[in-house]
């Protein structure tokens, strides 16, 4: 019986699944557009793993840098903690405001100092990462 709906619905199924079978999808290969030219000069990272000249050369750039950073905030320190003593000499019964000048007036801005020492030493390890890949 060709109106049996049945038979119209198994018929539908077969010609979804003959479509299925003939839409395959097609994967395009080839040789790469872009390939990687060999260069006269090696990558800054391979100059410091191989400790060449150059290599040598951002090591110390970045040592010269974490020094400069260090004797600055030794500088701060020193201008921080230096003059205490002569604050606590002329200070003649003056034990309470000692400690309270140690614990209130100098250790906030040591933190203060050592915070940002730590931050400014990323930056220069990170100046270096940077140049080292070339971002």
């Amino acid at each position: 019986m060709p109106n049996d709906p049945t038979e119209r619905s198994t018929e539908r199924h077969v010609e979804r699944r003959v479509e299925r079978r003939v839409e395959r999808r097609v994967v395009v290969t080839g040789v790469p557009r872009r390939t990687p030219r060999p260069s006269g000069h090696q990558r800054p990272r391979t100059e410091i793993d191989e400790q060449t000249t150059l290599g040598h050369t951002y090591v110390r750039s970045l040592m010269r840098s974490q020094l400069r950073s260090a004797l600055a905030v030794f500088a701060v320190l020193v201008l921080l903690v230096g003059p205490l003593p002569l604050v606590f000499a002329a200070m003649p019964d003056g034990a309470g405001l000692e400690w309270a000048l140690l614990g209130f007036g100098v250790y906030p801005p040591l933190v203060l100092l050592a915070r940002r020492h730590v931050r400014r030493a990323e930056r220069n390890e990170q100046d270096l990462v940077r140049l080292v890949e070339d971002r």
